[in-house]
């Protein structure tokens, strides 16, 4: 059973959960006599009628009031992560996240209710009711669904194609475990050999594919969807290769490490220990489909309101730009993009003309010689950064993401620092979370050790990426332009 599947039949359990719960909320209130407005509708149409039967209640707020409702319920569901795909979801961790987010919209509902003057709408017994409603019926049907799903994959089907990379006992063990506990969902193909172990054709039965080397093509052949890293998690060097070989640019593949002791005591794999076989997962892209489309609708609606809204002092940044030196108003420049294609970055010109005619391409500076009066003035403003929003507009770039690199340094970097290429798994942004978080020395002239900080925040953000970070990252921004830091 394919993930869009699954999103699809836990999105109608839950509909007709919130939907029922609210049916027999209505149902108690239209019992208690306490639908006013219901009730005065009912007159006005049938006077000397006996009061309103419950179909008449249910029509009253067929259209409105229970769409409304859902799509609150829908959107608290949504925001706490209980649609985002889920290799094995532990049924009772589930149900727990359900019975958080649950209480929490029921005391919102009870807070929203609140009437200084008249009291409020619904007494303690009905919010009661509706909230052990709520949590029975929805995570009910979600332990259904994830019941059938266990049982789908322990019979083989819905199964992730998965390498194991390492051959040594460590490996095997991890195939073990895995045979033991099919429910886990990965149907082991292979074997992928890890520099320095012995050669063997194949482990437990399983044939050995290749090497670390072909990786690539073995994830392409196979049709691999998952490996599994089975050396030790403090392997760091070897760990990032393997996941380089494996997830380049735009890669869908999904990465999970065995633990060590040391991992599993302090606690880093606590959340993923499921079925028996605890494994630290590291995830190509979190984002869920209807978060990305968010975050395009939220980049074209951004983009419109800065371009459109803000013109007239546009107009006066062209003009001045015009007045202080020659050449073009808009400054285009090659950026590497997702998946590593090059794009053209539009930016007010800041610099005079022909700057890097004699020097070549040289990182961003503090203080540059080469920028203009007005120039000073836009960077200090960050407005030269304002035509950028056509990035948005076209599709290139972000409103958040991991800032875009130029070809000649990323083509450096990535010779120099492992795992850089990684970053091209999401669009580049204005706003990224490593210059949300860290000043960097723009003074240094060790760009690559710049480059490689700022990659562990870029990492990060491609790893947990989500809208409530988006959001995080533009209030920690905000604050950072406020205080005169540098967001470059």
């Amino acid at each position: 059973m394919s993930q869009v599947w699954i999103t699809a039949l836990l999105g109608l359990s839950d509909m007709v959960a919130i939907n029922l719960a609210t049916v027999a909320l209505l149902w108690m209130k239209h019992v208690g006599g306490s639908l006013a407005s219901v009730t005065h509708a009912w007159f006005e149409q049938h006077p000397l009628a006996p009061g309103p039967p419950f179909a008449f209640v249910l029509e009253f707020y067929l259209y409105d009031v229970l769409p409304l409702i859902y799509l609150c319920w829908l959107v608290l569901l949504v925001f706490n992560g209980l649609y985002r795909p889920r290799q094995t979801a532990s049924r009772l961790d589930e149900s727990i996240a359900i019975f958080k987010v649950i209480t929490v919209g029921v005391l919102l509902l009870f807070i929203a209710t609140f009437d200084l003057h008249q009291g409020m709408s619904f007494t303690r017994a009905l919010v009661g009711s509706y909230w052990l409603t709520l949590v029975l019926l929805v995570a009910g049907g979600r332990i259904v669904l994830r019941t059938l799903q266990v049982r789908l994959l322990t019979s083989g089907i819905g199964r992730h194609n998965a390498v194991i990379v390492g051959t040594d006992e460590r490996g095997a063990r991890l195939l073990q475990s895995l045979r033991a506990t099919p429910a886990q969902g990965y149907e082991v193909i292979g074997f992928v050999r890890a520099p320095g172990e012995v050669e063997e054709e194949s482990v437990e039965g399983l044939p050995v594919l290749g090497t670390v080397a072909d990786l690539g093509r073995i994830v392409g052949q196979r049709g691999v969807e998952a490996v599994l890293i089975a050396l030790k998690s403090n392997s760091h060097e070897e760990i990032l290769r393997i996941v380089e070989a494996a997830g380049g640019p735009g890669s869908a593949v999904s990465f999970s490490i065995t633990p060590d002791l040391y991992d599993i005591v302090t606690g880093h794999v606590r959340t993923n220990q499921i079925y028996g076989v605890p494994l630290m997962e590291l995830r190509p892209q979190l984002m869920a489909p209807w978060e990305s489309a968010a975050k395009r609708l939220t980049d074209i609606a951004v983009a419109l309101l800065v371009l459109v809204g803000l013109a007239p002092l546009w107009i006066l940044v062209v003009a001045a730009i015009r007045l202080d030196s020659r050449g073009p108003i808009l400054f285009r420049q090659e950026r590497v993009g997702r998946k590593g294609k090059p794009f053209a970055m539009y930016k007010f010109r800041s610099m005079v003309v022909e700057a890097e005619d004699e020097t070549g391409p040289t990182w961003v500076q503090t203080a540059d010689p080469r920028v203009t009066r007005v120039g000073r003035v836009l960077r200090a403003l960050h407005f030269d950064e304002i035509p950028q929003c056509i990035n948005f507009l076209r599709g290139d770039m972000s409103l958040v993401g991991p800032r875009p690199e130029r070809p000649f340094f990323v083509e450096k970097f990535a010779k120099e620092i492992p795992f850089y290429r990684r970053r091209f798994n999401v669009k580049p942004g204005l706003l990224g979370w490593a210059q949300s978080k860290h000043e960097f020395d723009m003074k240094s002239t060790d760009f690559s050790s710049i480059a490689a900080d700022r990659l562990q925040y870029d990492l990060y953000y491609i790893e947990n990426a989500s809208l409530m970070l988006d959001f995080k990252i533009m209030i920690r921004t905000i604050w950072f332009v406020l205080a005169g830091k540098s967001t470059r």
